[in-house]
């Protein structure tokens, strides 16, 4: 019983280690400008974790469940964030460009762990293919 004790305590202690969960401000001259299915298709399945415009979900609260969230958030931010696509040097974009269309072709994105709890996040294979296809048309501006 003394363990059941020790666990209870330390998961109310880790509660007090909260990482900060951001959304920094969105100007929309840097966002992303994309047809309005594909923005639909991005906002539902991908903005969570790539721009600055995160849905927090209420078990973000709750270590450590939330570090690992609030990783994830900060990684995807870090490679691709669509709030601040205006920034991204061409060639770091055509690289982007060409790592999203080999992800959602290896069902990679999005995460499974993330659509367990978002299963509206789940891209068809109409929406896959309406996404590679605008990914195909950036690159060819290039």
């Amino acid at each position: 019983m003394k363990i059941v004790y020790i666990m209870i305590v330390l998961l109310l202690a880790i509660q007090l280690i909260r990482p900060e969960k951001t959304n920094p401000p969105v100007d929309e001259a840097l966002t992303l400008k994309a047809p309005d299915n594909v923005m639909k298709i991005l906002k539902t399945s991908c903005y969570d974790c790539h721009s600055n415009e995160t849905k927090w979900p209420w078990y973000s609260q709750i270590a450590p469940l939330s570090w690992n969230i609030i990783g994830h958030v900060n990684d995807g931010r870090d490679a691709l964030n669509f709030s601040k696509w205006s920034e991204i040097d061409p060639k770091i974009k055509t690289k982007r460009l060409k790592r999203s269309i080999k992800t959602i072709n290896n069902g990679m994105m999005p995460l499974s762990n993330y659509l367990m709890m978002h299963e509206a996040a789940q891209l068809s294979n109409e929406q896959k293919k309406t996404i590679i296809d605008w990914c195909n048309k950036e690159l060819k501006k290039r």
